[in-house]
C-alpha cells in the first residue's frame, strides 16, 4: 500500500522545521519583552468545553475523539436508524482536538483563577486542528501563537497589543495593515439597521466579504431573512472612505439612538488615537467596518493582520472576550488577546523570500573518514567542537573521497574537514570551504579560535 499524508496536514523537512522555529523564536522573544509568560494546554478537550464558543459554522469544524472501547454498543438504535448525526455524537464522543487556543486558555483561567496574579498574560505556541477544507494558506492541522491577557478592562492592552503586532512583523520583515473593529459597533448597526435579534446571522455573513464580496453577503442577509429594507439601511458599510476617524464620525451621527454603537465608536477611536500618538503609522492600521470575525465570544475591539504584498488571507487576529470564562462558572474576568498564524506567516515569507541564511539549520563541518586510528583524533575534536556551540560530524564509513564530498554538498555542510596523517603529524588541520571553493591548512589552535 502507497502511503499517503491526511488531507490538511503536511511533513516539514529539517529546512521549514529550522525556518518555522526561526518564527517562533521572534516572536516568542517578543511575547516576553511585552510580559506574556509561557503556558500549554492539553491538545484535546472535554467536547463539552469546546462546543458552544465558536458559532454555528466553528462548532461544525471541530474534530471529534471517537470514545474509546465498545463505542457502538452504547449508541440508541433508534438514534442510528434515523442518522441522528447530533445525538449520535454526544453517545459516541465526549472529547475533541482543540480548535483553538483562546477557549483552553478560558477553561484554565476558570480552573486556577484563585492562583492567579491578574492581569494575568500568557503566550502559547501549539498546533491546532480544524475539520476545514484545505486550499492554499488553509490547513486542518496548524500551529497558533497567541498572547493573551485577562483580568483586565483598560483600552491600553488594544494599544499594547497593536504595538506588539507591529514589532513582530516588523522583526519578521513583513510590511503588514492591521484591520480593526468593534463589535459593540456591529451591535450598534444591528440596532441601527433594526435586526438586533439577527446579529450573528449579520455577522457571520459579514465576516465573508472578501471571500464572497457585496453580492454575496447580501444575498447571504436575505437568506438568513434579514429584510431588504434592514440592508438598504446598511449600503453605507459597503462605501467607507480611507480616512478611519472620518468614518468614526459618520457612525457617530448614526448612532444617536444606540448607545452600545456609541460605545464602541469611543473605544476604537481611542486605540487609534493612542496609538498614532506612540508613532503608528495610520497606514498601517485601517478601521475595517466590515470586519466580524466569526466567533461568537468577541465583545470589543477585534483585529486581523494582512501582509501588504501576498494575496492571502489574514496571518493574525484576536479580539476582546469579556464574558468567555463565564460558560465555565467564573464571572468577572474580562480578556482579550491575539493571534500569529505561524504557517500563514511562514508562507508569506517564503514568498518574498525574507529568511535570512541562518534561519535554516546547517552543519558547520564534516570530517572525511580515512578510516585507522586517526578517527579518534577527528572524533576528539568534533568533541571540542561541540563544547564551542559549532556543529560537526564525522562521516561514518570509510568510503571514497568523492563520496563524502557528495553528501556533504548534498547536506548543505559548509566544510569538509581533512585530518589525515600528516595533518596529525604536523598538529594542523586542513579543511575546504565547499561554498568558496577555497581551502586553508591551519594550526589546531588556529582551527579551534575561528
Amino acid at each position: 500500500m502507497k502511503p499517503s499524508l491526511a488531507k490538511g496536514t503536511r511533513d516539514f523537512t529539517a529546512q521549514e522545521v529550522s525556518r518555522r522555529k526561526y518564527i517562533i523564536g521572534i516572536l516568542q522573544k517578543n511575547f516576553e519583552l511585552f510580559g506574556f509568560q509561557p503556558l500549554e494546554t492539553p491538545s484535546f478537550e472535554n467536547l463539552s468545553t469546546l462546543t458552544g464558543k465558536y458559532g454555528e459554522e466553528g462548532d461544525r469544524l471541530i474534530f471529534k475523539i471517537l470514545n474509546s472501547g465498545e463505542y457502538a454498543s452504547k449508541v440508541n438504535q433508534e438514534d442510528w436508524d434515523n442518522k441522528n448525526h447530533q445525538k449520535l455524537i454526544s453517545q459516541i464522543s465526549d472529547k475533541a482536538l482543540r480548535y483553538d487556543l483562546t477557549v483552553p486558555f478560558a477553561r484554565f483561567v476558570a480552573m486556577n483563577h484563585g492562583k492567579l496574579t491578574f492581569p494575568f498574560k500568557r503566550y502559547q505556541i501549539q498546533p491546532v486542528w480544524r475539520a476545514d477544507r484545505p486550499q492554499k494558506g488553509r490547513f486542518r492541522e496548524f500551529y497558533q501563537c497567541d498572547a493573551d491577557v485577562v483580568g483586565s478592562e483598560s483600552l491600553l492592552q488594544e494599544v499594547d497589543l497593536v504595538q506588539l503586532y507591529l514589532k513582530s512583523f516588523s522583526d519578521l520583515g513583513i510590511p503588514v495593515t492591521i484591520h480593526m473593529n468593534n463589535r459593540k459597533i456591529l451591535s450598534g448597526l444591528a440596532e441601527y439597521a433594526g435586526i438586533t435579534d439577527k446579529l450573528i446571522d449579520f455577522t457571520v455573513a459579514l465576516d465573508k466579504l472578501d471571500k464572497i464580496g457585496k453580492e454575496g453577503v447580501v444575498k447571504e442577509l436575505l437568506e438568513r431573512e434579514i429584510s431588504q429594507e434592514s440592508i438598504d439601511k446598511l449600503a453605507f458599510l459597503f462605501n467607507q472612505s480611507d480616512d478611519a476617524l472620518e468614518n468614526l464620525l459618520q457612525l457617530k451621527e448614526k448612532f444617536t439612538d444606540s448607545e452600545i454603537g456609541l460605545k464602541g465608536v469611543e473605544e476604537l477611536e481611542f486605540v487609534l488615537t493612542q496609538s498614532l500618538n506612540l508613532g503608528v503609522d495610520m497606514q498601517n492600521l485601517v478601521f475595517n467596518i466590515t470586519l466580524a470575525r466569526g466567533l461568537d465570544y468577541y465583545t470589543g475591539a477585534i483585529f486581523e493582520v494582512k501582509a501588504d504584498e501576498v494575496a492571502m488571507g489574514s496571518i493574525g487576529g484576536g479580539g476582546r472576550y469579556d464574558n468567555l470564562t463565564e460558560v465555565f462558572g467564573v464571572k468577572n474576568i474580562p480578556g482579550i488577546g491575539i493571534s500569529f498564524g505561524l504557517d500563514r506567516v511562514y508562507l508569506v515569507m517564503e514568498e518574498l523570500n525574507l529568511f535570512p541564511e541562518e534561519a535554516s539549520a546547517k552543519i558547520e563541518y564534516l570530517f572525511a573518514n580515512f578510516g585507522g586510528e586517526g578517527i579518534v583524533d577527528a572524533l576528539k575534536l568534533i568533541m571540542q567542537l561541540r563544547e564551542k556551540g559549532t556543529s560537526a560530524e564525522l562521516y561514518p564509513e570509510n568510503a571514497k573521497l568523492n563520496k563524502q564530498f557528495t553528501y556533504a554538498e548534498k547536506k548543505g555542510i559548509k566544510n569538509l574537514v581533512f585530518l589525515g596523517e600528516e595533518e596529525i603529524k604536523n598538529g594542523t588541520v586542513t579543511f575546504k570551504d565547499l561554498e568558496a571553493g577555497e581551502q586553508k591548512t591551519l594550526s589546531l589552535e588556529e582551527f579551534l579560535g575561528l
